[in-house]
């Protein structure tokens, strides 16, 4: 198997070499990370920016590339190109909440797990683990590990040690951190706060957050949550309540990112509770259900 780390937002890095693509297996989708970031932290800077659009979050979640010929205005350029969701199965894109590229390329190199509570990493884990691509766990995720993964460094020729030094000081100075809060790549220290604490597994929040994902990824093993079809999914994204709708299948995913209670409108018919990371309330209207505030719930219709 071979899969692409590539950002070109071209479907034809999937397709095969008989339809003139490139022939890869699997790309890495970034898009869905970046969207998925944004709707979880509220952070905007950088190439986040493109991703504040109201419909980023649904339209990745639908079809992978949120980016598909479109401007960026970050890129300061179009970028991608048309991807039609009947024509490539999901499967074929790698979709992730963390990756070690996106935290240690931060400048303290934190996790999501130390900028969102316990609540929202599991409304990301339920997004994440429910969607059509095929997903990629950073070690630690699982469990909210709390401890940073920063960019370390072992270079043993003086020269090429200082440059990268100076050149990460001064990459993130350009975006507002200051000296102090970029680590040294080089030093020992900044490695050994890189490691896991495994004495957590056992501890809370992150053995709820463990056993969540374990639950999560035993139900992705249904055909209705294992079927690649991008085309059969359907997503509502309501970014003023701040609350997320998946339709897949069988099965309705509901996330509330919000700081308070919202009732959440669903497909009428009966529905079973399958996982929810709170209890759930009975809404105020037919075909509704309360939420509570940073958590979320999977349902399957009986």
């Amino acid at each position: 198997w071979l899969i692409a780390e590539s950002d070109r937002n071209d479907p034809l890095t999937v397709t095969a070499r008989e339809r003139n693509g490139t022939g890869f297996h699997a790309q890495w989708a970034d898009d869905v990370h970046h969207a998925l970031h944004v709707a979880l932290t509220g952070e905007t800077q950088g190439y986040y920016a493109d991703f504040a659009s109201p419909g980023a979050l649904t339209k990745v979640l639908e079809g992978i590339f949120f980016h598909d010929g479109s401007w960026s205005s970050f890129r300061q350029r179009t970028h991608g190109a048309p991807f039609d969701r009947a024509a490539l199965p999901g499967s074929r894109f790698v979709v992730s909440l963390q990756t070690h590229d996106q935290i240690g390329n931060r400048a303290r190199g934190d996790r999501l797990s130390a900028l969102v509570p316990p609540g929202l990493l599991a409304c990301g884990a339920v997004l994440l683990l429910t969607s059509a691509g095929t997903p990629m766990l950073f070690m630690g995720e699982e469990w909210g590990a709390s401890t940073p993964w920063m960019y370390f460094t072992d270079h043993t020729d003086p020269s090429i040690a200082d440059a990268v030094r100076r050149g990460r000081r001064a990459e993130f100075a350009a975006h507002g951190w200051t000296l102090e809060d970029v680590p040294d790549p080089q030093a020992l220290e900044t490695f050994e706060r890189s490691r896991l604490l495994w004495d957590e597994l056992g501890a809370e929040p992150h053995a709820r957050l463990l056993a969540w994902y374990r639950d999560l990824l035993s139900l992705r093993r249904d055909p209705d949550l294992h079927d690649p079809r991008l085309d059969l999914v359907r997503v509502e994204h309501d970014p003023i309540a701040e609350t997320v709708t998946v339709e897949r299948g069988r099965y309705i995913v509901v996330a509330n990112l919000s700081s308070s209670e919202q009732g959440v409108r669903v497909p009428g018919g009966a529905l079973q509770t399958v996982l929810a990371w709170e209890p759930l309330g009975v809404g105020c209207g037919d075909g509704e259900i309360e939420l509570g505030a940073q958590s979320a719930a999977v349902l399957r219709r009986a």
